[in-house]
């Protein structure tokens, strides 16, 4: 009996042992999950402008998410993180020349290119090939990609066509040949810009001299097409000219034609016309000499009239001129015999008359007396009596003669 309990209490001991065992496993296991758990959070967080790619380590089956939180259980998932933005590539090593890595044209020249390749991540296809992309999809995918078609593509072109005339065909014979490849890796070719060419030192210097050429050449070229159309122009402008002076001529005849015609038109009603005037001036020219001799016998008669007048009025001015001068011959004889007669009776009257006449012009007169104690004024008109008495005596004698 002792022996059956003491196995029981062995077993009781034994399967305590063995829970005890177990609770500890299981609270340890707990405890090392809520650390990696705290550690190691299951939750992969996705940024803007970003696609996450969760991968099941054990099915390898492939889950996209958007931006957010996504679940990333560890040891189980593995969660890829790919930017959607459109991403940049620029060769530094070919954009220069004398560089590590320039581009080779078909003559052989080396020559740098600034590239740029624009591209983007597909997110259409990116859950199907992100088992196959790598890490760095520029270094690993996209660099290589663009160096083996540009290069190749380089080879083609010659460097003044890669400088100036086929630039915008290379830039689209890059893009078509690059975008299929890159396609292949779901990578979407934005575009392809091709930015400055950088030519060898020796061939810029020459390739100046040629485009200095050229340009003359050119230049010479517009200035003889320029003076081809001067001429060109000089000769349309001169047979211009001359259709327009046979236009012109053309017009003038027909005119001259036309006013000839009219004329003659016109002298069949002016000729009866001029007739009747040239009579009617005849008509009017006799009537007109008729008024003339008319009006000239009327002057003459006129004239004679007025000069018979004027005679018979000059003779009785004639007379009248007679009697009056008789007339006045006659008042100045008697006048003359009264002076006479009065200075004979009275002598003085002469020296008083020129005293008279003097006492205006003379204020003092200083002379001699005479000898024969007369007036003092003998001495002046001494002389003057006998003048006086002819003076006297011919007028005396023209009256006579007018009276007569």
């Amino acid at each position: 009996m002792s022996d059956t309990v003491q196995s029981i209490k062995s077993q009781l001991t034994r399967i305590a042992r063995v829970a005890f065992r177990k609770s500890t496993l299981f609270a340890a296991a707990l405890a090392f999950g809520g650390y990696e758990l705290a550690k190691h959070p299951p939750i992969g967080n996705i940024d803007r402008g970003e696609v996450g790619i969760r991968l099941n380590r054990f099915t390898g089956a492939t889950t996209q998410s958007g931006e957010g939180a996504m679940l990333v259980i560890p040891g189980l998932h593995e969660l890829r993180l790919y930017s959607l933005q459109d991403q940049m590539y620029h060769p530094e090593r070919s954009s220069k020349a004398d560089g590590p890595a320039p581009f080779q044209s078909a003559e052989g020249l080396s020559l740098g290119v600034d590239l740029t390749i624009r591209y983007a991540l597909d997110p259409a296809r990116l859950a199907a090939i992100s088992k196959n992309l790598p890490a760095d999809v520029s270094g690993e995918v996209v660099e290589p990609l663009v160096q083996g078609v540009i290069y190749k593509v380089f080879t083609r072109y010659t460097v003044r066509e890669i400088f100036s005339t086929k630039r915008q065909e290379l830039q689209d014979v890059i893009e078509s040949e690059l975008k299929p490849l890159l396609a292949t890796d779901g990578i979407v070719l934005r575009s392809v810009m091709m930015g400055n060419v950088d030519l060898p030192a020796d061939y810029r210097a020459g390739m100046d001299k040629l485009l200095a050429v050229e340009l003359e050449t050119e230049k010479m070229q517009y200035t003889l097409q320029l003076k081809e159309k001067q001429v060109r122009e000089a000769e349309l402008q001169a047979d211009a000219d001359k259709v327009r002076r046979e236009k012109a001529a053309e017009a003038t005849a027909n005119e001259q034609i036309i006013a000839a015609k009219a004329q003659e038109e016109a002298m069949k009603h002016v000729l009866p016309f001029k007739q009747k005037q040239i009579e009617q001036r005849k008509l009017e020219a006799e009537a007109d000499k008729g008024s003339r001799i008319k009006v000239a016998e009327g002057t003459a008669e006129a004239r004679r009239i007025e000069a018979a007048g004027e005679a018979d009025s000059r003779r009785k001015l004639a007379d009248a001129e007679s009697y009056r001068l008789d007339q006045i011959g006659k008042v100045t004889s008697a006048q003359l015999e009264r002076d006479g007669q009065l200075i004979t009776k009275h002598p003085l009257l002469i020296q008083k008359t020129l005293a008279d006449k003097l006492s205006d012009k003379i204020s003092v007169i200083i002379a001699p007396p005479p000898a024969s104690g007369g007036f003092i004024g003998s001495a002046l008109v001494g002389g003057a009596q006998p003048r006086v008495a002819q003076s006297k005596a011919g007028n005396a004698a023209d009256s006579e003669e007018g009276a007569q």
